[in-house]
């Protein structure tokens, strides 16, 4: 991939990736940096490193490149005065995605990357700017195929675990397949392996046979290398929206934070295509650069964030809360914020398992898309997460069928999510219906659907099937540690009074450890009411840490 450059040698900003700093602009960020000349052929950061920095072009061009010094050897960009290298990951703390290459010698500003983090969240003008670009170019390189190859087959379940983590935590991604890729089995061959030994992932100079999350994480800079000997004052366990807000509050408030996650940073919200009714985003924002934004403000701060990490219990040592996770690690903190929400509910329909490794979905984002690209797909759900996902799948196949169990498509899901379904000419809404069968060998081939009035069954075509139909707590890992309630979410407030007092308004029945967000019986499984909770629940540590003897460090009011 060469992409067009103008008469200067540069590639156009056509989407406002590629911005130009302005000279005032610059004048503000030198202080933070030094300036020294490039020679041809330089490289300031390669693709893989775990720290680089912020680099502003003064004179001269430097390009960005994907498998530099490869034959898959591929230019991103070409950047000339005024412009900056980077993209998100160099705000979040993650891995150079891309190597930097001088070709035209010249001048540039290398701005550390922490002075970055502490410059972007204090210029509202200068940060916007640069955390909108740095978003746009993930979103470049994504649609490219930059960054990790992952070769496999679609029929791998291993596979599709691996894509499955690049997608939830937004790293780019060429994914070859062995079922119709001659690519995949070349460089399979060059790297010396077989088939058999797939999956594979190839991420620089680095060849990662079937790698565990944890791994790939590591690679990837997505784990903070953090004290587990260290007296935390807060843990939060479970990085979506409300874990989110209680880590940017309690780390901003001067509570030492870890924010750790099973899976990905903003959880199932990330995986929206589109929040459109979030209070100050009238045009609307994605799960993805909600989460990203959030990120970045949580380091500012100081929270260490670490992915994946799953929690699987939490005890009372010596006054304090232990919380183990799933590598064995634990972690000692005076407060515990649980905002591990809820996992997805599954349908009832044999061979079920059997199609969830390669065509059964719970969340429709771009990798689902260009899965199933051109293809006809089912979406079964009636709230709002299927709504979005059926709007969004409608832009990439020819056909969607959405079934819900009930007659009215407005009854669980927000008008203007219905009024968009019912204006849009590919989508059918099969009312009143379930799914009962699925057809198909190694993939989905159709489903069969049943009217529940009429009990007539139909058989649609379905290469794929994306099912939104609720979820269940993720509180199996407490055990019996904190009340719950017969459905498994976490009882806080006057509900969780076991006796020994009344808990705070979102405090458990254990002093000290706190629910917020969809877990937490009560809530109103909506994202803003649970980022209201995350930030409400630091307030609650302050009283809580206060009333133990903890000195509190001064809230900002």
């Amino acid at each position: 991939m060469t992409p067009a450059t103008d008469a200067t040698g540069e590639t156009p900003d056509t989407e406002g990736a590629f911005p130009r700093l302005r000279d005032r602009q610059i004048a503000e960020l030198e202080p933070y940096g030094k300036r020294r000349a490039t020679r041809r052929g330089e490289v300031l950061f390669r693709q893989g490193d775990r720290h680089y920095d912020l680099y502003v072009v003064l004179s001269g061009l430097v390009a960005t490149v994907d498998g530099h010094g490869t034959d898959q050897e591929r230019v991103i960009a070409v950047h000339g005065a005024g412009r900056f290298l980077g993209e998100i990951g160099l705000l979040t703390g993650q891995a150079a995605l891309f190597t930097a290459v001088v070709v035209r010698p010249g001048e540039v500003l290398e701005v550390p990357a922490r002075s970055l983090r502490e410059i972007v969240p204090n210029d509202p003008a200068l940060g916007d700017l640069i955390v909108r670009a740095c978003i746009l170019r993930r979103t470049i390189l994504w649609e490219a195929g930059g960054g990790l190859k992952i070769i496999g087959s679609r029929f791998s379940e291993d596979t599709r675990r691996l894509r499955e983590f690049a997608i939830r935590n937004r790293i780019p991604h060429r994914w070859l397949d062995l079922e119709g890729d001659d690519e995949g089995e070349e460089l399979l061959r060059r790297c010396g392996l077989g088939p058999e030994e797939t999956p594979v992932v190839i991420w620089g100079e680095q060849v990662l046979r079937n790698p565990g999350n944890s791994e790939l994480a590591e690679v990837m800079g997505l784990r903070d290398l953090v004290d587990t000997d260290a007296a935390w004052d807060l843990i939060i366990v479970g990085a979506g929206p409300a874990g989110l807000a209680a880590a940017v509050y309690g780390a901003s408030e001067g509570l030492r934070t870890i924010l750790v996650d099973a899976v990905a940073i903003g959880r199932q919200a990330a995986t929206t295509s589109r929040i459109e009714n979030y209070l100050g985003f009238p045009s609307g924002i994605s799960g993805t650069e909600l989460a990203e934004r959030a990120t970045i403000q949580a380091r500012k701060f100081g929270a260490h964030i670490t992915v994946p990490a799953e929690g699987r219990s939490i005890t009372r040592q010596n006054g304090h809360h232990v919380v183990a996770l799933d590598d064995g690690s634990e972690f000692s903190a005076r407060s515990v914020v649980i905002a591990t929400g809820a996992r997805y509910r599954t349908l009832a329909v044999p061979r079920l398992e059997q199609f969830e490794g390669t065509s059964v979905y719970y969340a429709a984002t771009w990798m689902e898309a260009e899965l199933c690209r051109g293809d006809e797909v089912a979406v079964v759900g009636g709230a709002n997460s299927a709504g979005q996902a059926t709007v969004f799948l409608a832009q990439f196949t020819p056909h969607v069928r959405l079934i819900i169990r009930h007659d009215e498509l407005g009854r669980d899901m927000s008008r203007y999510l219905a009024d968009r379904i019912e204006q849009t000419p590919n989508v059918e809404v099969l009312r009143h219906s379930e799914v009962r069968e699925l057809i198909g060998e190694h993939a989905l081939d159709a489903i069969v659907v049943e009217d529940l009035h009429t009990e007539e069954r139909r058989r649609v075509g379905a290469r794929a099937l994306f099912v939104f139909i609720g979820a269940e707590p993720h509180t199996g890992w407490l055990g019996q540690h904190v009340r719950l309630d017969e459905s498994g979410y976490v009882l806080t407030g006057s509900a969780a009074a076991n006796g020994d007092g009344d808990p705070l308004a979102l405090e458990t029945s254990v002093p000290g450890i706190f629910a917020v967000g969809d877990v937490r019986h009560g809530s109103v499984k909506r994202m803003a009411s649970a980022v209201g909770e995350g930030s409400m629940a630091v307030r609650l540590v302050h009283e809580h840490m206060a009333s133990h003897g903890h000195v509190v460090p001064p809230l900002d009011v």
